[in-house]
């Protein structure tokens, strides 16, 4: 319910105009603090490694199945 009433908003006037805010928003700030967001950059990456690990193995824990031939 919650999914459907947010695609209702998005296709809106006003959803579009909030995402076009927002994404000016973001636009300006990247501008404005480029150099901020540069030295972040190795951090994210960092960040972003134990992520990748807990988020990319999806729980496949003791699920084998054999494919037979």
């Amino acid at each position: 319910m919650l999914i459907e009433s947010f695609r209702c908003f998005i296709g809106s006037g006003l959803g579009l105009a909030f995402t076009l805010a927002l994404a000016a928003l973001g636009a300006y700030l990247l501008w404005t603090h480029t150099g901020h967001v540069l030295l972040a950059v190795p951090y994210l990456f960092l960040l972003a490694c134990p992520l990748m690990h807990l988020f990319g193995h999806h729980h496949r824990h003791g699920t084998k199945q054999e494919n037979p031939k």
